[in-house]
Parts: C-alpha cells; sequence; structure tokens
C-alpha cells in the first residue's frame, strides 16, 4: 500500500461526491415514476446491507485493500485471478463514466468539439491528481465537496424562488403499490448508485481512525442517498414524470426552468459544474482503485508510475465502449448493470466474506 493517511472527515466527503457524482447522467428509478423518490430510500437501505458486508471483509483484513485480501481469502492462484477481474472492472467501470461525462459535454455545452479531445484533457488532469496519491485526492475532496453544497442549496433555493416545485406531479405516493417500487430499487437503484461503494474497499486501510470508518460510511451513504433521492423528486415536481422519463439529462431540463426576476434565467452553468465536480472526484477514485490494485498484482515498487499508462487504458476504453450515445446506454441497461454489476458489488463479495468467516472462525479456535 501507498504510505498515506486520510481522515474520517475526508472519507466522508469522498463517499457523498462519489455516490451523487454522476446522478445527473441517468434518470434514477424511473421505473417507479412519481414514485422514483421512494425507490432510491428503499435502495439507499439496500445498500447499508451492502456496506455491512463490505465493512464486515474490511474488519477480517483492515490492513489490506481488496486486491490484497482476496488471495488470503480465496488462496494465491483464484485470489490473484479475481483481484485481476477487479481491476478491469475498475477500468471498465471508469472508462464507462468517462465516455459518459465526455457525451454529456459534447451534447450540453461543446458540440464542435471532438469527443476524444474532451476525454483527453479530462483524464489529463485527472490522472495528475492519482498520480499524487491518496492524500491529495482526499484532501481536493474537502474543497470540492464545500463547491457542491453550495452549488446544491443555491440551486435547491433558486428553485424554490422560482415557484417550478409542483408537489402534486409527485403524487399519488404508491399508486400501484410497494411492488413496482421496491423491484425497480433492488434491480436497478442498488447497484447504481449504490453498490459502487465496493470501490472503498480499496479506500478503507488508508484511513486512520478505524473506529470510525463504520460510522462515517453510513452517514456518508445516508446523505448521499437522501440527496439523490431529493434530485429525482424536484426532476418529478418540476418536469412531471413523462417529460422527465423522455428528457436525456432531466436534471439540466429542471435546472433551465429556473427563471427568477425575469433576469436570472438559463443556468447550465450549475449543471456542468455539479456534473465535473462529481466526475471529477469519481474518476479520481477508480482509477486510483485501478492503478493500486495492478501494482499490487504485479508487485510494482512505485504505483504512481501506472497512473499514466493507466489514464491511456481508460481513454481508450472510453472510445471504444460503443460506438454512439443510444448503443452506450443500451450496454449499460442490459449488460452492466444486471451482470457485471451485480456480480461484482453483491455475489462475490457476500460468497468472500462467508469464506473469511469460515476462514477466521478456524483461526480464533
Amino acid at each position: 500500500m501507498e504510505k498515506a493517511k486520510m481522515s474520517a472527515y475526508q472519507l466522508f466527503t469522498l463517499i457523498i461526491l462519489f455516490e451523487i457524482g454522476t446522478v445527473a447522467f441517468f434518470p434514477i428509478a424511473l421505473d417507479a415514476k412519481q414514485d422514483a423518490w421512494l425507490a432510491t430510500l428503499i435502495a439507499m437501505a439496500g445498500g447499508f446491507c451492502l456496506f455491512f458486508i463490505y465493512y464486515g471483509l474490511y474488519r477480517y483484513y483492515p490492513d489490506l485493500p481488496l486486491t490484497e485480501y482476496v488471495q488470503r481469502v480465496l488462496g494465491s492462484v483464484l485470489g490473484k485471478i479475481l483481484a485481476f477481474c477487479y481491476v478491469l472492472y475498475f477500468v471498465y467501470t471508469a472508462a464507462d463514466r468517462l465516455r459518459a461525462f465526455g457525451e454529456l459535454l459534447v451534447t450540453v455545452a461543446y458540440p464542435a468539439t471532438p469527443l476524444f479531445i474532451i476525454n483527453t484533457l479530462f483524464i489529463l488532469v485527472v490522472v495528475y491528481m492519482v498520480y499524487k496519491g491518496i492524500e491529495v485526492v482526499s484532501r481536493t475532496s474537502e474543497v470540492l465537496f464545500v463547491g457542491m453544497c453550495l452549488l446544491l442549496l443555491s440551486g435547491f433555493l433558486l428553485m424554490i424562488i422560482s415557484g417550478n416545485i409542483h408537489i402534486e406531479n409527485v403524487k399519488p405516493v404508491l399508486e400501484k403499490g410497494l411492488s413496482p417500487v421496491s423491484n425497480t430499487a433492488f434491480t436497478e437503484t442498488l447497484y447504481f448508485p449504490f453498490g459502487q461503494m465496493i470501490l472503498f474497499a480499496m479506500i478503507f486501510p488508508y484511513v486512520k481512525e478505524r473506529e470510525k470508518v463504520k460510522r462515517t460510511g453510513l452517514w456518508a451513504m445516508g446523505m448521499s442517498g437522501f440527496l439523490v433521492a431529493l434530485i429525482a423528486a424536484i426532476d418529478i415536481s418540476v418536469l412531471g414524470v413523462d417529460l422527465t422519463s423522455h428528457a436525456q439529462y432531466p436534471l439540466l431540463a429542471s435546472i433551465q426552468s429556473i427563471e427568477v426576476a425575469g433576469f436570472l434565467e438559463r443556468l447550465d452553468i450549475y449543471f456542468i459544474l455539479f456534473v465535473m465536480i462529481g466526475s471529477f472526484l469519481k474518476l479520481s477514485i477508480y482509477i486510483y482503485a485501478a492503478v493500486m490494485g495492478a501494482s499490487h498484482l504485479f508487485q510494482v515498487e512505485q504505483p504512481s508510475s501506472l497512473a499514466y499508462p493507466m489514464g491511456i487504458v481508460v481513454l481508450l476504453g472510453s472510445m471504444a465502449i460503443a460506438s454512439n450515445y443510444t448503443e452506450y446506454v443500451q450496454e449499460w441497461e442490459v449488460v452492466v448493470a444486471p451482470y457485471i454489476d451485480r456480480s461484482f458489488q453483491v455475489i462475490i463479495p457476500v460468497l468472500l466474506l462467508i469464506i473469511a468467516f469460515f476462514k477466521n472462525r478456524k483461526k480464533a479456535i
């Protein structure tokens, strides 16, 4: 591991920015229609269960990241294969998020700029921070967290002042019962964004206040879940269910509807800043986890030397992941969410925890 430490507060800011970082790319839980906010809260409860699985593994191996303790749990050969699969998963997801970010900027702000140029400029900044190490990433999150809070608070106040929020759009609650809401929560929203907390299995060992990891993680997940549910509720209350379902970026459409005193309008910059801050931190953590995992596997003495090569792999992957935006979204909905995310976020960690439990019980005996 890198010889670095972070505080519990820095972990708190990292988790929140990571969780809400890319919710603007995809409408959250819209299969539940006007109950999307409720489906998000139910998924958050499931996310707490996943967090306890990841935290349970951390308790057994507090000094090791995920890619190292899988080798303790499964043995050298199987453990290295699974660790390599997790590195590939982190790289793939980072490329996926970079592609989403680039497509968004091309669509919203820079239609004449090639996607490759936008992705290249963004990944250069991300990789530079990863090269500097987890302490720089965590300190940066403290600063960006303040900026994100100001954005969210001022944007919410402007939304209220403009009079665009119509509570009747989120009614009736549970019109078709609890079944479609819970189905949406546990088949979609649980994995994005809450299941992505598996990434912090690579980060927990760096927290110097170990006794605060559980409390900090639960508070951060609770707050981020509340914010995601609030964003979903605002989108639906402003746009209505139908328009929210058909909008490519519902949060952007909601922000564009703000008009105060006849002159304060077209606040697209709020949306762009929100996306840039969240994507920057999220990509940084994914690439950092991939770099550290690869350095463990291949016994690289200076993990930072892998930062730029890993950035190139992510950049090329973001361009090759799909030929267009429609294909990208379909691939995510049909392949990534139901199979890849479910395996790496739920099935494998549960099996690892069961095996770790029996192994450590034998040692105790």
